[in-house]
């Protein structure tokens, strides 16, 4: 392994996941994956106890050169604050905490202008400069906004399934597969710090019932909100490279796309995270 000196943390965190590259210039040492850690939702303590046990030793054994962490819920100085405490007392070692926002910007783009949008376990967009992001449509999370998020689509399905409003066999087939009753699901999200991880994970039964028509209305309807309420309220938005990062991107690509030629716009690129693109960033 290189001098410690030369060797960088890279972390990308959403909600639900933390990708950490152990990284010597553009050469990746060593991956891991822990849960997601959000400040608005998770203690310091909370997110220190995710660090110190679920990451691998190989990630504490030296003081590294710095750690660049990108994460959801890292929206204020307070927020970061909490964050960069816990990685601090961790790894001993210069921290820099930024939003999940701008590591999708810099890893969808790099040094490249345009728009880059998250559509994972909640929703983001910006139009970012090549370095940094110069606007941005508030996300308002799973409860005011996260339009065509993991959460706001299992919200919406969920709420439909409860009100017997969606079809029979999807509703038997939701009931069956997940084992759980309607007031297990409203303690799930009404009782539950978390409530839009488990909303988000209720989203991807849909994956498996795309013939569905009421599926894909749903989806299409959620993508169409997403565009009307954030992607279009950028300045000369048509004439900008686009790009999505995020599970819900990758998973509903075809109706996403479709969507997106509806409004006239052409999508670049859709990956399931960013990291690639931050290692090469800050390479």
């Amino acid at each position: 392994m290189a001098s410690s000196s030369e060797i960088t943390i890279i972390a990308e965190s959403s909600s639900t996941r933390t990708q950490w590259s152990l990284v010597d210039r553009d050469r990746v040492l060593e991956r891991a994956t822990t849960s997601g850690m959000n400040p608005f939702f998770q203690t310091r303590r909370e997110i220190s106890h995710s660090i110190r046990l679920e990451l691998p030793e190989t990630f504490f054994k030296r003081r590294w050169k710095h750690i660049y962490y990108y994460g959801a819920g890292c929206s204020s100085p307070e927020k970061c604050k909490i964050v960069e405490s816990s990685l601090v007392a961790q790894f001993k070692t210069p921290v820099t905490v930024m939003s999940d926002l701008l590591g999708a910007a810099r890893g969808l783009l790099i040094h490249q202008r345009g728009l880059a949008c998250i559509l994972g376990t909640g929703s983001n967009s910006c139009l970012y400069d090549g370095h940094d992001i110069v606007s941005n449509v508030r996300s308002l999370g799973f409860i005011l906004g996260d339009e065509g998020s993991g959460a706001a689509l299992g919200r919406i399905f969920v709420g439909d399934v409860m009100k017997n409003i969606a079809p029979t066999e999807l509703i038997d087939g939701f009931y069956a597969e997940f084992s759980t009753t309607p007031e297990m699901v409203m303690d799930e999200v009404y009782n539950n710090p978390l409530a839009n991880r488990n909303l988000s994970r209720y989203s991807f039964f849909l994956a498996s019932h795309l013939q569905h028509p009421y599926v894909v209305e749903l989806i299409c309807n959620e993508f169409e909100r997403f565009f009307a309420r954030n992607i279009c309220q950028y300045q000369r938005h048509k004439d900008l490279p686009l790009c999505f990062v995020g599970a819900i991107a990758t998973t509903y690509s075809e109706i996403l796309l479709d969507v997106a030629t509806r409004h006239g716009l052409r999508v670049q690129k859709i990956v399931r995270n960013s990291m690639p693109g931050l290692i090469t960033y800050h390479a």
